[in-house]
């Protein structure tokens, strides 16, 4: 199961990553390729996809997702998302290819198994600048129309940047000085962070992670003021008080080739990238309910 996982890692993040390259805001080729990619794999999975627009100055983006029916609760939702987009200039491999492989591979994983409470993955846009922390962001039209709606989110999951690890010690940076004496100083593992309001979903993914995976698992618990806690799509969710996390590599608290040329496929571990993978899929089927 892990070799075919890691291939079809691999594959997305050079399709996102080298053969369609950056995925910047005004791009709108390598953005409808992505789209098309994204589409195209999860119909082959079985899902009916979906589109939500988001406008912005004139022109349409799309959010792309798909619903997982439960069984037993069907009104009770889960969301796991990730953004396709990059920042102008960057091919986006861990930033965040990795994470749409993570997030096609989970739908994959769980298409068939049946689970008592709803899923929705989601492949989200417009969450790099010059949109990062509006309200035209994907993932705050996404979250804001399921709050309209008076949909049951239970919590979801945020896949940012989850590809990038290394043993070299000292490799890991952290926003403020006491962290390094709390967490290890080597890049080789994932983080898990929630606000307070979404300790205890955190806790339960946590618990479903380990289960899935030896690849140590960090989390962490706060408040705004952390710098970088808030950088990605859950920052939309914790908006309409939801409960979400971001699983994450930490960015550039230890990659070197954040938001730049050098984000390139090459640069990834695709063997704990399908570890992540295997945790994430234990906690979701563990959150979701088997």
């Amino acid at each position: 199961m892990r070799t075919e996982i890691q291939n079809n890692l691999k594959k997305t993040v050079y399709v996102l990553a080298r053969d369609i390259g950056s995925r910047g805001y005004l791009q709108t080729d390598a953005l409808n390729r992505t789209i098309d990619y994204i589409t195209s794999e999860l119909r082959t999975y079985g899902y009916a996809v979906l589109e939500q627009p988001c406008e912005y100055r004139g022109r349409t983006y799309k959010n792309i997702y798909v619903e997982k029916k439960g069984i037993k609760d069907p009104g009770e939702i889960f969301v796991v998302g990730a953004h396709y987009d990059t920042v102008t200039g960057s091919p986006g491999a861990d930033d965040n290819a990795s994470a749409v492989a993570g997030l096609l591979e989970l739908a994959r994983l769980l298409a068939d198994k049946p689970l008592a409470r709803t899923l929705h993955f989601v492949a989200f846009t417009l969450e790099e600048p010059p949109l990062f922390r509006s309200r035209k962001m994907g993932s705050y039209v996404y979250a804001e129309s399921l709050k309209r709606a008076g949909r049951d989110v239970r919590g979801m999951i945020c896949l940012e940047m989850i590809g990038y690890f290394t043993d070299t010690p000292d490799s890991q940076l952290f926003p403020l000085p006491f962290m390094r004496w709390v967490y290890p100083d080597k890049g080789n593992f994932i983080a898990l962070v929630s606000n307070l309001r979404s300790r205890g979903f955190l806790k339960s993914v946590r618990r479903g992670f380990r289960k899935g995976t030896d690849l140590p698992a960090e989390s962490l618990t706060t408040v705004f003021m952390v710098p970088g806690v808030d950088f990605s799509d859950h920052r939309s969710f914790w908006k309409f008080s939801y409960e979400a996390l971001m699983v994450t590599d930490t960015a550039f608290y230890r990659n070197p080739h954040y938001h730049s040329g050098g984000d390139v496929p090459e640069t990834l571990d695709y063997e704990r990238l399908t570890e992540v993978v295997m945790g994430l899929k234990a906690a979701i089927e563990g959150v979701a309910g088997e």
